[in-house]
């Protein structure tokens, strides 16, 4: 019996981004599934029940912070989010820990 898929949200409005992720995690096994904004990750009803999810900190609507903080809201299992961002600045910073992520990572 084989394991089920593991399943990882990217929601970053750089496509060049979101298919490097895809890249990545497809050649570690890892099934991803890309959104370019957060307003797309929570239009999708069909979406699965994600291990760990990878949110841009700032997108062109919600923020992957806001995004964050709307899934906890809601209830239900939370699975580990990581904060990926281009602008880092220290009250963004503060705000994603303070939402409980597991990792904050600045891109280049």
């Amino acid at each position: 019996m084989s394991a089920p898929p593991t399943y990882v949200a990217v929601v970053d409005d750089d496509q060049s981004v979101c298919l490097s992720f895809a890249r990545l995690l497809r050649a570690a096994g890892i099934q991803p599934i890309t959104y370019s904004s957060a307003e797309a990750f929570l239009a999708d009803t069909k979406r699965p029940k994600f291990d760990c999810m990878v949110f841009d900190v700032q997108l062109g609507g919600m923020s992957g912070i806001e995004l964050a903080k709307t899934l906890a809201a809601a209830g239900g299992p939370r699975p580990p989010v990581i904060y990926i961002t281009a602008h880092d600045d220290p009250e963004s910073r503060a705000s994603a820990e303070a939402s409980g992520c597991a990792a904050y990572f600045r891109k280049n």
